[in-house]
């Protein structure tokens, strides 16, 4: 069956799984929050279930538009902390996909803290991207 999700999108997906093993305890929260972000962008339960079956098919491709960046960055941020425990390895790796969405050396520890900030204090990812935009 044909896929009705970008590539761009599977590979957040995919990215966003990864987070989500990274401290190798794989918490149902997790699992939640990944189907909530399927959800949140109309892509089914099937068509998800099937790329985290089948990931293998995939050519990871990264956000062009900053925006999305900052978003799919968020996302990453908001699943390390689902669980309410922030493991160095799952730092480590939102700063290797900072890096990754080609942000500034210089500027990726600093853009991880304060995704994970806005985070703790509610702070909704629209709310950071039209700051961002100001």
């Amino acid at each position: 069956m044909k896929s009705t999700i970008s590539t761009e999108l599977k590979s957040h997906f995919l990215r966003l799984y990864q987070m989500a093993l990274t401290d190798d305890k794989f918490d149902i929260l997790e699992l939640k929050t990944l189907y909530k972000f399927a959800e949140d962008r109309n892509v089914p339960k099937e068509e998800l279930d099937r790329l985290l079956l089948n990931p293998v098919d995939h050519t990871s491709t990264i956000p062009k538009d900053i925006n999305t960046r900052i978003e799919y960055l968020y996302d990453l941020a908001y699943m390390i902390l689902v669980d309410g425990i922030i493991t160095e390895d799952e730092k480590n790796t939102l700063i290797k996909y900072c890096k990754k969405f080609e942000f500034l050396e210089e500027n990726v520890e600093q853009l991880c803290e304060y995704l994970l900030d806005c985070i703790k204090k509610g702070i909704s990812k629209e709310d950071i991207i039209k700051t961002l935009n100001s």
